[in-house]
């Protein structure tokens, strides 16, 4: 009898728990400046839209670990391999990574099952069949991050860019991915804010229109700054801008991978890698028989998500880790884990994030995980139910479509708001159908099949009334 009060009592406090969570995280809809959204496909990764939650919560769903899909054993790979990319470029799939000295490359036609190619390019010792881009220079290959130039102006001969340097970042380009050249001799990017011996990633900005470079930098935490160009070979302002953080407790971001969401540019999404200076969770013993280089059983690390839409603040809504380490002891050695530049699509309803796993070991790899389409993150209503409204919007097009799964007694409904909250008559929640199952895009219309077409150009609310579902992204328009 008194372990059973003791659990109810147990239970109770964790009820309140929840209930003053909620209270907290509830709030009135904005009345602020109505937010733009036009024609965009919006995920629930940051508070973009976030105008009220009531009962429910927005979730980070963690992607699936698929295995291993690289083993990094060539003589001129090995345990020190990091500093990855990869790239999605028409039919192939390109992966950049660091090796002895050397820049390694590996591609695939669907982004699952990988190819070391001999590109013939450069030799390790008398072995001329290599993957090697670039022999050992370790300048350049310490670092080496590509990426696509989705530039409409850019000329075809350089839509592959790469920065690399330790001293000072240096331009290459190429028309494929595989055959480099430098820009210019001289680095592009060099400042004594730049503590360059990491990977720095730069990317056209189809929403901002120019280049942006998102790097290395220390305040007392190993830090991210923002850059920008017109033309990526000059670059300001000068000493770059110092990323923050919003009030969230500081961390050490040892990689940031700031990469445009590749069916949502205009949010950038940040898988980057967390450090623990000075966490042990490994034993000596655990580390000797995992053959780390001594000295780096000392931290452990992580990765988690980030985000960001411009200027110099990332969203950091969900510090929990996106990835945890596993529960082989090599899992927790320094280093490990960090996820790769990039987030692919490899299937009709699929996409993946690559990570680097067991650094510092012989048997370094790299691992896929995978997620639905656009559900990194959620608006979660549990079983009891709960809403959830934007901010006011602006929309453009006809329809709503939305990114949602239900269980089976789960629920969807929703309400079209003026910017008062006011309900819209014919998009009253008595006017909307109650949606029940699992889709990466759902049409909805309301009674007598009333798309939201008229209402495009307005200020509205859109309410989100839940039972037991998850509401990941959402979008107006055509259907694609």
């Amino acid at each position: 009898m008194k372990r059973t009060m003791i659990f109810l009592a147990s239970l109770a406090m964790g009820w309140l728990s929840f209930a003053s969570e909620a209270a907290l995280h509830a709030q009135e809809p904005s009345t602020g400046e109505a937010v733009h959204i036009g024609s965009n496909r919006e995920l629930f990764v940051d508070q973009y839209l976030i105008g009220s939650l009531d009962g429910t919560a927005q979730k980070l769903w963690p992607p699936r670990d698929e295995g291993p899909i690289l083993f990094l054993d060539s003589p001129w790979e090995g345990e020190l391999s990091i500093y990855m990319t990869v790239l999605h470029v028409g039919s192939k799939y390109q992966l950049y990574y660091r090796g002895k000295g050397s820049t390694c490359y590996a591609e695939s036609e669907d982004g699952i099952h990988w190819t070391k190619p001999n590109l013939g390019l450069a030799s390790w010792g008398e072995n001329h069949n290599t993957n090697l881009l670039f022999g050992p220079e370790p300048e350049l290959s310490h670092n080496f991050a590509p990426f696509y130039d989705t530039n409409p102006n850019c000329p075809p001969d350089q839509r592959y860019k790469a920065l690399a340097g330790l001293g000072g970042l240096v331009a290459y380009v190429s028309p494929d991915g595989v055959h480099w050249k430098k820009l210019r001799e001289e680095p592009i990017i060099r400042h004594p804010n730049y503590k360059l011996d990491s990977q720095n990633v730069a990317f056209w900005s189809e929403s901002e229109g120019k280049y942006l470079c998102y790097l290395r930098g220390w305040d007392g935490y190993r830090t991210v700054i923002r850059i920008e160009s017109d033309d990526f070979l000059h670059w300001g302002p000068e000493g770059g801008v110092f990323m923050t953080y919003g009030d969230t407790p500081r961390e050490h971001i040892y990689i940031n991978q700031t990469t445009p969401y590749f069916r949502a540019p205009q949010i950038y999404i940040a898988a980057a890698a967390r450090f623990m200076e000075g966490k042990r969770v490994v034993t000596p013993e655990e580390a000797k028989a995992c053959s780390v280089v001594p000295g780096e059983d000392s931290s452990c690390s992580d990765s988690v998500v980030m985000t960001t839409r411009g200027g110099g603040v990332y969203d950091r809504t969900f510090m929990e880790g996106l990835i945890r380490p596993g529960f082989d002891p090599g899992d927790w050695i320094a280093r490990t884990n960090y996820p790769v530049r990039g987030i692919v699509q490899t299937g009709p309803d699929e996409m993946s994030l690559y990570v680097e796993r067991f650094y510092n070991q012989p048997r370094a790899r790299v691992h896929r995980y995978s997620w639905k389409l656009d559900r990194i993150a959620s608006i979660n209503a549990p079983y009891a139910g709960g809403e959830f409204r934007t901010k006011p919007m602006v929309f453009s097009g006809e329809d709503l479509f939305i990114n949602a799964n239900t269980s089976a007694p789960g629920t969807i409904q929703i309400e079209i708001l003026d910017k008062s909250g006011q309900p819209i008559p014919g998009y009253e929640l008595d006017k909307s159908p109650v949606l029940t199952g699992n889709w990466i895009e759902k049409k909805v219309r309301w009674a007598e099949d009333k798309s939201a077409a008229s209402l495009a150009g307005q200020e509205v609310i859109l309410r989100f009334v839940m039972k037991d579902a998850d509401l990941y992204a959402l979008r107006f328009g055509a259907e694609e």
